[in-house]
């Protein structure tokens, strides 16, 4: 089976929500960059695969209206956090099976202001479970946002269990600031210490406002085709999708009660672990990673989960500065979640833009010297977790 290679990507700079355009306008411009990136029209890609989560059904299509026409399917996704790495699984699979020869995946979104909540109060939640733990193991905290509560739980829990610091914690907040600040694309660029975060107001567990991402509005695009295509239409797709997997949430998601793993951890350890046994590549092979860092604690437990450093060992490898440059693996070079910003439907394709820049060499300030393999990890809850090599191809 011949890799998927990604031919185009691109980025409409993220915003809060206070200056945002519109959806619309902002999945046009990331559109219109991933082709113009890759060489190629709309009617070159034969399938659109959109992804988003607060928005009317068919909005995938109003957004690729805006470019044009093709009369190609349009294929709406919503996986929440983890939605555009879902579209981006799509495409890849599409690709490869031989479905389509060139196919285009968008994320974007258009968040209000404030914490993230639900949008109907008619029907079963999707958190129910999430709720009923966090209930049990936490107290209830109705004045602390769902999100908050589980992560923040999950990082005071790693850190009685490891003795973790909450200084810990604000470092990874302050490589993130130092990250963006070499990115235009990114929303918080001004540089904080250590202080300033855990200074900041206190939201949950470990967690200050400073170590939780901002509600933000943008959008990311990718071109993804066979290598056969670009062969036959001279493109320059020197990036393949060398391995992906795709997890859902596991019985150990919910039983023990473990607030680790009701976040995500073995979701993201079992996704990992595919990737990297079908690429025959391991976690010491990989010199660059966007992973999901929504809350300082989920970028901690993300380095033990993608197995970037023993089980046990996160706060050891935050202090020796092996997530950062000049460290063993650079992590979140785009600033991260944390201050490039997180509108939920865009994140993976951003994470997935910034990976081939740096694999094509052209990431500017922020170029990790010499990767030709980079890691992406995006996870919802809910739950789904999607984890992608990228490699230059040979």
């Amino acid at each position: 089976m011949a890799r998927a290679r990604v031919a185009g990507v691109g980025v409409a700079p993220f915003s809060t929500p206070s200056r945002s355009r519109s959806y619309v306008e902002l999945a046009e411009e990331a559109i219109r960059r991933a082709l113009d990136d890759s060489g190629l029209t709309l009617p070159d890609a034969r399938h659109a695969y959109v992804g988003y989560v607060y928005g009317d059904s068919t909005a995938g299509q109003n957004a690729v209206y805006n470019v044009g026409m093709p009369g190609i399917p349009v294929i709406n996704v919503n996986n929440n956090c983890s939605t555009g790495s879902s579209a981006l699984w799509l495409a890849r699979q599409a690709v490869e099976s031989g479905a389509a020869d060139c196919v285009l995946a968008i994320g974007f979104e258009q968040m209000r202001k404030g914490a993230l909540g639900a949008m109907w109060d008619d029907r079963p939640s999707p958190f129910e479970r999430f709720s009923a733990i966090a209930d049990q193991e936490l107290g209830a905290a109705t004045d602390v946002p769902l999100a908050a509560q589980l992560f923040g739980g999950a990082g005071a829990a790693y850190a009685e269990q490891h003795g973790t610091a909450p200084e810990t914690f604000a470092r990874i907040a302050v490589k993130a600031r130092e990250h963006a600040s070499r990115n235009p694309n990114a929303v918080f660029r001004d540089q904080v210490t250590v202080e300033e975060v855990l200074g900041s107001p206190r939201i949950y567990g470990p967690l200050t406002r400073l170590q939780c991402c901002p509600p933000t509005c943008g959008a990311a695009a990718a071109v993804l085709c066979s290598p056969d295509f670009a062969r036959r239409r001279g493109l320059d797709a020197g990036t393949e999708i060398a391995a992906q997997a795709m997890t859902t949430d596991l019985p150990t998601s919910f039983e023990p009660r473990d607030l680790v793993n009701l976040v995500g951890y073995d979701m993201s350890r079992r996704a990992a672990h595919e990737v990297y046994e079908s690429s025959g590549t391991g976690p010491e092979d990989i010199p660059v990673v966007e992973l999901h860092d929504c809350f300082t604690s989920n970028e901690l437990l993300s380095y033990e989960a993608l197995g970037l450093t023993p089980e046990g060992t996160a706060e050891k490898f935050v202090l020796d500065g092996d997530n950062t440059y000049g460290g063993r693996v650079v992590t979140n070079p785009s600033g991260g979640l944390l201050s490039k910003g997180h509108p939920l439907g865009a994140t993976g394709l951003a994470q997935c833009a910034e990976l081939v820049w740096q694999l094509r060499g052209r990431a500017g300030d922020r170029q990790v010297e010499g990767a030709d393999l980079a890691l992406q990890h995006n996870v919802g809850l809910g739950g789904a977790c999607v984890v992608t090599l990228y490699r230059t191809a040979a």
